[in-house]
């Protein structure tokens, strides 16, 4: 399975500790960037990982800024995106199991490195449930 991830200055310190955390598990990373605390447009990284993430060039993308909001807000702008803000582990649950959400956003200022490791660990073992929840993603779309 391949992932892409992406974050801004903000998200930059916990980056490499899930990327690390994702190859012991055997997975594939992509990482779009950024590479260092020095501050940047966080879209410049998000719309990266998106477009694989679309594209089915990776299963799934993570996403990682101060709040978690400018970068889901980006991410979702992509019609064949879902993105879900985590801060808790049955979100990150909730998030696949009734959203099937393909992009997790986590918000750095708000979690820890293990909560964030944690989440994404949930996001990516976790399969949609479909059923009645089918039915409402495949509302979501606006074409």
């Amino acid at each position: 399975m391949t992932i892409a991830i992406g974050c801004d200055h903000a998200g930059f310190p916990y980056k490499d500790s899930i990327i690390n955390a994702l190859k012991r598990l055997k997975y594939d990373v992509i990482d779009k960037g950024t590479y260092s605390e020095d501050s940047v447009d966080y879209p410049d990284f998000v719309h990266p990982v998106a477009d694989l993430v679309e594209n089915k060039k990776a299963d799934f993308g993570i996403l990682i800024c101060g709040s978690a909001n400018g970068v889901s807000i980006t991410a979702n702008k992509h019609q064949g995106i879902r993105s879900a803000i985590c801060w808790k582990n049955e979100l990150a649950e909730l998030a696949r199991l009734h959203n099937d959400a393909n992009i997790i956003s986590i918000p750095a200022r708000f979690v820890s490195k293990r909560m964030a490791i944690k989440m994404v660990k949930t996001f990516l073992s976790t399969d949609f449930e479909g059923g009645r929840h089918k039915r409402r993603v495949e509302k979501i779309s606006c074409f």
